[in-house]
């Protein structure tokens, strides 16, 4: 269907407006205090986003409602494709077979336990459970945010799991290092990690990129090999949301053609794309065709596209619609963080001791 002059100006308003929040969540992130408490843009826009959607809402021109929906639908697919290039091959493979597979078992683990632990214990509708449990197992908001087009969930649901992942991911990022420096460090025994075995426990169970990055660096003295150990087994989870989200577009193709077979009804396979593009881009990006600095300005374009989706999710986002939910989003999120902390230092320590 064609755009008349007067709606394309409306969508471009709309998504102008957005870049206008996201411009200003990023000069937020970036100010001192809260830069040093580990908090993205992504983040602070979502907030802001949220903050609008409950305040000022009815204000926004209907004009511009589908430039704020393509902001949250389609520069968000867009913005995960060019992710791919913060990832290469060559850093999947340094970091070994220990860390690719403390990677696989936490991210499946923590899918399948959180999206049960959602739907058949705490009561929570599917797409949530599958949302939270996903920002939880891979990589975050970014995560969640990749997830929500192969369920085709409502902003509120993505709103409500990408709470849950910076609640708790925030407290993983200050809960670290105090375990490594009063417990883990000077321990013997099965306790004991060695800077690099930290690293991978960090990198296979902390939830956002940024997070990851931040815990090495809040221990006093750590080497070097801590923080590598960290990003490249955080990257590795990252760059697993592809297959993921492919397996979870077959899973729910089964599912609907399994409850439609009795009604002869037909489901159509949903292959989420974009996260094949995802993991091409990355492929692309581990021959280093494109000099560090271009890569460097890609990633810092494809991090305002993300936070413009962010905030453009958040302005979806009405508090009416939470209500039924309770606290059973809290209790799976914090069922997944209990599991992430100590199942995954046992996780850890055996497939190290092993291999």
């Amino acid at each position: 269907m064609a755009f008349s002059p007067e709606n394309r100006k409306g969508t471009m308003s709309g998504i102008l407006f957005v870049a206008i929040f996201a411009a200003g969540a990023t000069y937020i992130a970036g100010l001192g205090p809260v830069k040093a408490l580990g908090l993205s843009p992504l983040v602070i826009g979502i907030v802001m986003g949220i903050f609008y959607a409950n305040t000022l809402h009815n204000q926004t021109p209907v004009e511009w409602h589908p430039g704020i929906t393509f902001s949250g639908k389609k520069i968000l697919r867009f913005a995960i494709v060019l992710y791919g290039f913060r990832i290469t091959f060559q850093e999947i493979a340094a970091v070994g077979m220990d860390g690719f597979l403390v990677s696989l078992i936490m991210l499946s683990s923590t899918l399948i336990l959180g999206s049960w632990l959602g739907t058949k214990i705490f009561g929570m509708e599917k797409d949530t459970s599958i949302l939270t449990a996903s920002g939880a197992a891979v990589c975050g908001a970014a995560a969640v945010l990749a997830t929500e087009p192969v369920l085709k969930a409502e902003e509120y649901k993505t709103a409500v799991a990408v709470s849950m992942v910076v609640l708790f991911g925030t407290i993983s990022m200050f809960l670290y290092p105090v375990l490594y420096t009063t417990l883990i460090e000077n321990a013997t025994g099965f306790l004991h990690m060695t800077a690099r075995e930290f690293g991978i426990y960090v990198g296979g169970t902390i939830h956002e990129v940024a997070q990851v990055v931040a815990v090495p660096a809040s221990v006093p003295g750590s080497p070097k090999e801590m923080a590598d150990a960290a990003v490249i087994v955080k990257m590795t989870r990252v760059i697993m949301i592809a297959p993921m989200l492919i397996i979870l577009g077959l899973y729910l193709a089964w599912e609907a053609k399994k409850a439609g077979g009795e009604s002869g009804g037909k489901m159509k396979l949903v292959i989420p794309w974009f996260a094949v593009y995802f993991i091409g881009v990355a492929g692309f990006n581990s021959l280093h065709l494109l000099p560090q600095n271009l890569v460097d300005i890609i990633n810092e374009v494809d991090t305002f596209l993300l936070t413009m989706a962010m905030t453009a999710l958040g302005m979806g986002t009405i508090f009416a619609k939470f209500k039924g939910l309770g606290l059973a989003p809290v209790y799976t999120a914090l069922s997944m963080f209990v599991w992430l902390v100590v199942g995954g230092f046992i996780v850890t320590k055996v497939i190290v001791e092993v291999l």
